[in-house]
C-alpha cells in the first residue's frame, strides 16, 4: 500500500455505507424492495423508495444523498446477499489469547489492487458517507467496463489519529478491494476522484469488535489492540484501519481494527 498504511466526528454509525445496504434488506418486508420478476413500472417505484428511504436517513445526519444515487442503491441491495459477498483472502499466522480472549490475530495479505476514495469534510460520518456512495458508482458500472463489479468485503476505511490516539483527524480513505476476477484487469473508475491503488503484500495485527463504528468505538479499540502489543516499533503511531463486515441492525454486528506491520 503506497500511502502512510504500508509504513506505518461525531459519535454516530457509520452512513450510506454497506451496514445501510444490510438494513434495506432486513426492510424488504415493508415492501421497499421487490421480487426479480416485478414489471418496469414497479421497479421504478422500488427505486424511488430506496432513494427516499437513504435521503431520509441522510437528512438526519446532515448527508445529502443526491437523485443519482438510486441506480447504484438498488443494484447494491439487489446484489448484497451473503453468496454474492467476495472475501478478501489472507492466511492466519498466529494469534495471542488471554484465557478465551482472542487479543489479537496475525495475518498475511497478498499484493492487490485497491479503489480508494479520500474524503475532508468536517464531519467524520459526512466523510465516510460521501466516499462510500462513490465507491457505490464505481462499482455500479460507472467503470471503463460497464459491469457491476460485485461486491468484496471488508470495506474498509483508513483513520488517522493525533499523537496521543485520542481524536480522529478528519481526512479518512475509504477502500474496496477489487474482486479476483478483476485484480489483474482492472476497471477504470470514471470518477476522478478514485484511485486504483495496488497494495503490497502486507502482515496487519487485527482485533475484533463487535458493535457500532463511530468515533469513541474506533479510538476505544485503537488503544486496546496497541496496549496488547508488545512491539510498538513495528505498527504505526496514527494511521489505523476499520474493516466493516456487515449491518449493525444485526444481533451481532462484526468488525476489526488493523494495524499494518512496518516493513
Amino acid at each position: 500500500m503506497e500511502r502512510q498504511v504500508s509504513s506505518g466526528a461525531e459519535a454516530g454509525r457509520f452512513l450510506i455505507s454497506l451496514e445501510d445496504l444490510d438494513s434495506v434488506i432486513e426492510d424488504q418486508s415493508s415492501g421497499l424492495t421487490t421480487s426479480g420478476n416485478a414489471n418496469e413500472e414497479e421497479n421504478g417505484q422500488d427505486e424511488s423508495g430506496l432513494l427516499a428511504y437513504w435521503q431520509n436517513i441522510g437528512r438526519r445526519h446532515q448527508v445529502q444523498v443526491p437523485v443519482d444515487m438510486a441506480e447504484p442503491i438498488q443494484q447494491l441491495t439487489r446484489n448484497n446477499q451473503p453468496q454474492d459477498r467476495e472475501m478478501v483472502p489472507f492466511i492466519t499466522i498466529g494469534h495471542e489469547k488471554k484465557g478465551d480472549e482472542l487479543l489479537y490475530e496475525k495475518r498475511q495479505y497478498k499484493k492487490a489492487k485497491w479503489a480508494c476514495v479520500t474524503e475532508h469534510e468536517a464531519r467524520y460520518e459526512q466523510s465516510t458517507s460521501m466516499g462510500f456512495m462513490k465507491l457505490m458508482k464505481y462499482i455500479c458500472q460507472q467503470n471503463s467496463s460497464g459491469l457491476f463489479l460485485g461486491l468484496s468485503l471488508p470495506i474498509v476505511t483508513i483513520v488517522h489519529t493525533n499523537q496521543t490516539r485520542s481524536e480522529l483527524q478528519p481526512e479518512v480513505t475509504i477502500a474496496y478491494n477489487l474482486p479476483a476476477q478483476f485484480q489483474d484487469q482492472v476497471p477504470q473508475p470514471f470518477d476522478a476522484e478514485i484511485a486504483i491503488e495496488e497494495w503490497p503484500a502486507h502482515v496487519i495485527y487485527t482485533r475484533p469488535f463487535d458493535g457500532t463504528t463511530n468515533e469513541s468505538s474506533i479510538l476505544r479499540e485503537i488503544n486496546q489492540l496497541s496496549g496488547h502489543l508488545d512491539f510498538p516499533e513495528q505498527i504505526p503511531q496514527d494511521t489505523f484501519i476499520v474493516a466493516s463486515y456487515n449491518n449493525p441492525a444485526a444481533p451481532v454486528r462484526h468488525n476489526e481494527i488493523w494495524f499494518i506491520q512496518r516493513l
